[in-house]
């Protein structure tokens, strides 16, 4: 049981913005003359978010467009910086952030399967023993050797997350994209998740769907307006979102 307890994610004080432009140039030359036209705005997406997430659960980050989930997810995976406070994790991650990320266009889906597998930190010969297990579950086996760039986007889904859950993660990042593609292949994924949560790993995934977050998850954190409105049980989470978001 203490092993259940222990701290994967510990997200402290997090504040995160971003400069937005207006009046951008497009040339040098313009650059040059209307240097000091351009204008900036400075908008603050997290203001002060704190979260600690243990070992096993399986969190539903919920909110409006805009409330900061998915900026609080890249910043739990590193691939953007707090402007003030710390989030450290502890274990293997992968994550599922952006159709295609990590893979080259003009390479086949078998060739992407190695660079992204790599990216995760898997050997060539792990990924040689594992490449057949992620082509079967990606039922993409007419176009493994296809490049991707002529992959439909639920074919990208399909292939990136095969490949994150091949990968023996202990922590997996989510982020929406399980609304992309064919309700035979989202259930297959629900179905994979739901097995990784009976194996004891940790997962944080964001989405507008309640009912996939009353399915699977095991907590809800509710943001709103870059701070965490409320974070507990699924179902009282829900119902407080729903009757304040009609």
């Amino acid at each position: 049981m203490s092993k259940n307890k222990e701290c994967v994610i510990d997200v402290q004080n997090v504040y995160k913005n971003f400069n937005v432009y207006y009046d951008r140039t497009n040339t040098i030359k313009e650059r040059l003359i209307f240097w000091k036209s351009s204008r900036k705005e400075k908008r603050e997406i997290l203001k002060g978010v704190s979260l600690k997430i243990n070992r096993g659960e399986v969190v539903g980050l919920i909110g409006v467009n805009g409330s900061g989930k998915s900026t609080l997810l890249k910043l739990m995976t590193k691939i953007i910086y707090p402007n003030k406070g710390t989030i450290s994790t502890r274990g293997k991650l992968t994550s599922l952030l952006e159709l295609g990320a990590g893979f080259h266009p003009d390479f086949s889906g078998r060739e992407n399967i190695y660079f992204n597998a790599s990216i995760f930190g898997l050997t060539k010969k792990e990924i040689d023993k594992r490449i057949n297990q992620i082509i079967e579950f990606s039922e993409l086996e007419n176009f493994i050797d296809n490049p991707v760039r002529t992959y439909s986007s639920g074919m990208y889904m399909r292939l990136a997350f095969s490949v994150a859950i091949n990968v023996d993660a202990e922590i997996l990042l989510i982020d929406e994209i399980l609304s992309v593609g064919d309700a035979h292949f989202q259930e297959k994924c629900f179905q994979k998740l739901e097995e990784l949560k009976d194996e004891g790993k940790t997962i944080v995934f964001v989405t507008h769907g309640m009912g996939a977050v009353k399915r699977f998850c095991t907590r809800a954190v509710w943001l709103h307006e870059g701070k965490i409105k409320m974070d507990g049980e699924i179902d009282q989470v829900i119902k407080r979102y729903e009757e304040e978001t009609k």
